[in-house]
């Protein structure tokens, strides 16, 4: 495989965009230093210039190169948790290019846990600013196949690492504000965090200041209902023409990892509603449940 990072660290030295995987999803990178290179990123989504990028970096003691001071609350986590799913938000450093953050005086900053891209970064040496490598507002890329589906040409080079592992975004936390913030649930769960800071957590507020917050995300064409019960998701498919359930709460590991994939491929085969049961609100769940009920937000009419 170095012959594949060989070309993608070509790439993304040119200014080019490479799809990268990760333990979570795949991600849109480009250099987090090049400006003209981040906007690529903007123009290929369609993603609103004012959504916040998360930079991507090798190891934990690369936080400082983003950061301009690194509250108490992200250095226990970093040192806890990275390599893995999670995001922290802390205050900008000067030279953070205003594109990556939306304009705002945070940056997201994670270390991802996938070797191919550990390879890509630590030879890069630098951030790559990198949203999920699809379509804004759509569902998310899990496989290389989903990227070439959704970007074809737009993307110079996907780096094939296979399968994602987790299948549902990092949990995102600002650490910069006091107590920090969930603001977005993923593939840490919530009461892990909420241990390793000494309950010192609260529920996000305020306005929309990272990836995934939006009321509406993570979104198939097809129609997307929720229910709490199978029995119910059965009766629902039962009633309704051109509708399958997605279901695999017996597993929610399973369901995480899957999650996307199957929405993509009800898609593919014309459903035109998918009932989707939603796990217990405990660990993965909370991820999951958020995802559905950002993409039954989509077709909520």
């Amino acid at each position: 495989m170095s012959g594949d990072v060989d070309r993608a660290l070509e790439v993304l030295r040119a200014g080019g965009l490479v799809a990268i995987p990760t333990e979570t999803v795949y991600g849109l990178a480009a250099d987090a230093a090049n400006e003209s290179a981040v906007r690529r990123i903007f123009e290929a989504k369609g993603r609103p210039a004012d959504h916040p990028l998360i930079v991507h970096v090798a190891s934990a003691a690369q936080l400082s190169d983003w950061a301009n001071e690194i509250p108490t609350a992200a250095e226990r986590l970093a040192a806890t948790c990275w390599p893995g799913p999670l995001t922290l938000l802390v205050p900008k450093a000067p030279h953070v290019l205003p594109v990556v953050t939306g304009g705002r005086p945070t940056v997201g900053v994670r270390v991802p846990a996938h070797p191919l891209t550990t390879e890509l970064l630590t030879r890069f040496g630098g951030g790559l600013a990198a949203p999920s490598a699809n379509r804004f507002g759509m569902v998310s890329p899990t496989t290389a196949q989903h990227v070439r589906d959704d970007l074809g040409d737009l993307v110079d080079y996907v780096l094939d690492g296979g399968p994602c592992p987790i299948g549902v975004e990092s949990t995102i936390v600002d650490c910069s504000v006091t107590p920090p913030q969930i603001l977005r649930p993923g593939g840490i769960a919530s009461e892990q965090i909420l241990h390793l800071l000494d309950g010192d957590l609260s529920e996000a507020s305020g306005p929309s200041r990272a990836s995934g917050m939006l009321a509406s995300h993570y979104a198939p064409h097809a129609r997307v209902l929720l229910t709490e019960d199978r029995a119910e998701a059965a009766q629902l498919a039962s009633d309704i023409e051109h509708t399958e359930v997605v279901d695999r709460t017996a597993d929610l590991v399973d369901y995480a990892r899957h999650l996307y994939s199957d929405l993509r491929a009800a898609d593919a085969r014309g459903v035109s509603t998918i009932v989707a049961v939603l796990p217990p609100a405990a660990g993965l769940g909370h991820a999951i449940r958020d995802r559905l009920m950002k993409a039954a937000a989509h077709r909520a009419d």
